[in-house]
């Protein structure tokens, strides 16, 4: 990699041609990178090229250009939002004062971890996402699964430049554990739990895509707020790229809604297994899977106290999402929140000091979004003439994490017992049935413009190109 045009081979704005150290650093993790993608990225699509879009400014007007492209060759670019010199701290202990262009020592450990934590999410989707393409079920989902996998690398390229350009030694080793780290592996698995569940199935992709990376937005949304301006211009831009992946996985959910309407109002049933015998995947299933992918992603937000949560506001790492359009003094000292408990074998709430609350409090933010789109869903039905309803389940069902970790709850809230949990819980989560019938409909669709039976065909494509377009050339 010596000797490269960084302005051509990685598109940026950090002035990285003029910066040796910095080029040293990346030149040995780059082959790495390229090794890792090799390994754990996209299942046999070396030679394929694929009609990606590449971010290559800043520019609101022009920021991506689209082209076809091997995903091995994909320019992974480096961009931080413009920044403005008088920027100020505006939340926490640190507020008025001027934000930081270098990392103060004393929260050197925990901005490390954090970008360490976020960067690990990026690669780990992209090897959950791996044997996808083999199953596609149109070449425009195929096309849309490869755009996110390469935005996720990205999205670690924007992580790992943070680590080696303000960490020194420390952030070069971390940056070579994000590599080493793998999805789902026993000995070495990713930090957080939801990047280790497999990806076995389309369905799970789309589902992945609206809930699991509508965390990544929200998670962003509180570092773009951040006292640290490198990370808060780089999740800022990051947030650009996050939308087109929610848009992957709500669209992708709502045409197989509009597939399965279609059948039950063609055979004039509801009944799961003839529209399992029809093709499609049935909404009690589909109820299931939004089940499943709900509360394993608000797990993501962590536990519902957290002194971490208050460290990282107080002393301005970390801010809340939309911080800036909150009535309040952004100090939060004093303040309370409400979170749930279980007492008497009922789910009762309890203030807590708000800074303890904070992860509670972004979680909560996230599940307003989430049944948001769970309604736009719900209009496909109600177009379709059809009574049913989806819904998210209440969030303290299926929890692994904090207060209510453990505890068993109906998806409507009701605290119950174990034997209710094991005689009911395949009518709540996916069971292995499901999961084995939602398999047995992966197969491989890629002729421009034809689709898999389970799917209906989206309205428009890609960049305004037809639906019929030729998002992928093989080989």
């Amino acid at each position: 990699m010596s000797g490269i045009n960084y302005s051509e081979k990685i598109p940026n704005n950090v002035n990285l041609g003029e910066d040796r150290t910095l080029q040293r650093a990346l030149e040995q993790w780059q082959p790495n990178f390229v090794n890792w993608w090799d390994d754990a990225g996209p299942e046999d699509s070396r030679d394929m090229e694929v009609y990606l879009r590449t971010a290559v400014s800043v520019d609101p007007q022009g920021w991506a250009e689209f082209g076809h492209v091997k995903m091995r060759d994909y320019r992974w670019g480096i961009f931080l939002n413009p920044g403005s010199a008088d920027r100020e701290i505006h939340f926490g202990d640190h507020k008025g004062e001027k934000a930081w262009t270098d990392v103060p020592g004393e929260h050197r450990a925990n901005l490390r971890r954090i970008i360490v934590t976020q960067g690990d999410t990026e690669p780990a989707s992209v090897e959950q996402q791996r044997h996808l393409g083999l199953t596609a079920p149109s070449m425009y989902d195929l096309r849309n699964l490869f755009q996110v996998n390469v935005e996720e690398g990205r999205h670690l390229w924007a992580m790992v430049y943070l680590l080696h350009k303000h960490f020194g030694r420390d952030g070069r080793e971390e940056a070579e554990a994000l590599l080493e780290r793998r999805s789902g592996d026993q000995d070495n698995p990713r930090i957080l739990g939801a990047f280790n569940e497999a990806t076995p199935d389309w369905l799970s992709f789309f589902m992945f895509t609206y809930f699991t990376d509508r965390d990544g937005k929200f998670q962003l949304c509180a570092l773009a707020e951040s006292a640290f301006d490198p990370l808060a211009r780089t999740t800022k831009f990051m947030l650009t790229e996050e939308a087109h992946h929610m848009f992957v996985g709500e669209s992708g959910v709502s045409r197989i809604i509009q597939r399965t309407a279609a059948a039950m109002n063609e055979l004039k049933t509801d009944d799961a297994a003839k529209l399992r015998a029809a093709g499609v995947i049935d909404l009690p299933t589909i109820q299931r899977y939004i089940n499943f992918h709900f509360s394993v992603t608000i797990d993501l937000f962590g536990a519902d106290e957290s002194s971490n949560a208050a460290t990282f506001y107080s002393s301005g790492l970390k801010g809340r999402y939309e911080e800036g359009k909150r009535d309040d003094d952004h100090v939060l000292k004093g303040q309370t929140y409400k979170v749930l408990e279980a007492k008497e074998g009922k789910l009762v709430e309890k203030e807590v000091p708000m800074l303890n609350a904070l992860n509670e409090v972004l979680r909560d933010d996230f599940i307003k979004d989430s049944v948001a789109g769970v309604n736009r869903w719900n209009r496909v039905l109600e177009k379709a003439g059809l009574p049913h309803r989806l819904s998210v389940p209440h969030k303290a069902f299926h929890r692994n994490i904090g207060a209510l970790s453990g505890i068993k709850v109906s998806p409507d809230g009701r605290v119950v017992s174990e034997a209710e949990w094991k005689a009911k819980v395949d009518e709540w989560l996916p069971s292995a049935d499901d999961r084995a019938f939602v398999a047995s409909l992966m197969g491989r669709v890629v002729e421009p413009g034809k689709f898999a039976n389970w799917i209906a065909p989206p309205v428009i494509g890609i960049n305004r190109q037809p639906v019929d377009f030729e998002y992928v050339r093989f080989a």
